[in-house]
């Protein structure tokens, strides 16, 4: 099997998991953390090189505030919880804005833990248009210098984004990194993840026809 280097994860569906288990729309993104600490694992074990999770964006900062708070702290503790394996783990969004964690602020730049190995990223507070603002004053038509301008620059191209919840839309996620990537939907809710979803999408992705436009 064909393994990709980089995975792009979009956990959605929490807070219609919660509203199915009838409980209010915030209490659906605790229970999106273990699910996140099993894909890690699974990811490493596999010989995944980079990991990038979709925590939240500039536009989620708008819902309910209750929600917004809820979101913010499972961002928190995934890092935390993360921050104990074996991992270089990254932080990548506004840190400017008062929506960003003050917890994650030491993340933002990438920090080895354990015996590091396997890139994971977080997006959290990331807006597609704060990522590429940079972009409109530079004038090269060099590919690698217009990738230096990014602010998500250290993150590399993504080869395979799944995305669980049903949507069909990739909501911003990296759109330069993005370019060439391989699309998966897995229908369930993100809190509902199980192995299964995983080994659907890499067996997937190993029918495609990778070209790179070529």
């Amino acid at each position: 099997m064909r393994i990709p280097n980089h995975i792009g994860i979009i956990p959605d569906g929490n807070r219609r998991w919660a509203v199915n288990k009838g409980l209010t729309k915030e209490k659906g993104y605790a229970s999106g953390l273990n699910p996140g600490l099993i894909l890690f694992h699974l990811c490493k074990e596999l010989g995944v090189k980079e990991l990038t999770f979709y925590g939240f964006t500039t536009d989620n900062t708008k819902r309910p505030t209750v929600q917004r708070i809820a979101f913010t702290k499972a961002c928190i503790d995934a890092v935390e919880m993360l921050s104990k394996e074996d991992a270089e783990l990254l932080v990548v969004g506004n840190s400017k804005s008062p929506m960003f964690p003050s917890e994650l602020l030491p993340y933002t730049t990438r920090k080895t833990f354990g015996k590091g190995g396997i890139k994971v990223n977080f997006l959290v507070n990331y807006g597609w248009e704060w990522d590429l603002g940079d972009l409109v004053n530079n004038k090269s038509s060099n590919r690698r210098d217009i990738t230096k301008c990014l602010k998500s620059n250290d993150i590399s191209r993504v080869d395979l984004i799944i995305r669980w919840g049903g949507r069909r839309r990739l909501s911003g996620f990296l759109p330069v990194q993005s370019i060439y990537s391989d699309f998966y939907v897995v229908d369930d809710y993100w809190p509902d993840f199980n192995k299964a979803h995983f080994f659907q999408a890499l067996n997937w992705y190993n029918t495609q026809d990778i070209t790179l436009g070529g």
